[in-house]
């Protein structure tokens, strides 16, 4: 029961760590609009963009699943967190351990869309010379499967671009099919509704 209090305590108390941080920005950014520091008053704003990022990251990992096939989730490793200038949160989630693994890694903003989504657009690039990759259709997002040969061990990689947000799912130890089955489980339109 006391775990169960912590726990709530601790979440309300970051909900409203978070409150007061993009409320404070929020005044800076008002304050320094009025006395005509803009260059003050927009940094403050990015600031309270990059807090909405982090709790809308967070958000996501709510509603990303438990479990991976046989592969347990590893709560201790999620991570939200803010990229440096370049894209908006970066929100990352692991399973499983030793030979069977799989990553979730989700960019909002990302500045890989653009290539993605070309490699999408032209099938005979999407196949690949080698026969590596192949384009499939996740929740009527196209997806890009890229198989990974290393030390052989064979690896998957599926990145999956929704509108401004890119979702990478890597995988060891796991066919492929394994890799696209769990990969179509995810709340792709749920993920990009929040990150939008």
């Amino acid at each position: 029961m006391k775990t169960l209090i912590l726990t709530i305590l601790s979440l309300v108390s970051g909900i409203s760590l978070y409150a007061q941080n993009f409320n404070k920005n929020l005044a800076t950014a008002r304050t320094a609009y009025s006395a005509g520091k803009l260059e003050d008053s927009r940094f403050a704003m990015q600031q309270m963009l990059q807090e909405l990022d982090l709790m809308a990251g967070k958000e996501v990992l709510k509603i990303l699943p438990e479990k991976m096939e046989t592969l347990s989730v590893n709560t201790a490793n999620d991570n939200v967190s803010g990229a440096a200038g370049f894209a908006g949160a970066v929100i990352h989630r692991d399973y499983g351990s030793a030979d069977k693994t799989a990553s979730i890694e989700i960019i909002s903003n990302s500045p890989l869309i653009s290539s993605i989504n070309a490699i999408l657009a032209i099938p005979f690039i999407g196949r690949g010379g080698n026969g590596n990759q192949k384009i499939i259709k996740i929740e009527g997002y196209k997806a890009l499967v890229q198989k990974n040969d290393a030390d052989s061990k064979s690896s998957y990689d599926v990145q999956v671009p929704m509108g401004s947000t890119l979702l990478t799912l890597k995988a060891e130890g796991l066919t492929e099919d394994a890799v696209v089955k769990f990969a179509s489980t995810l709340p792709m339109s749920d993920i990009a509704k929040k990150l939008q």
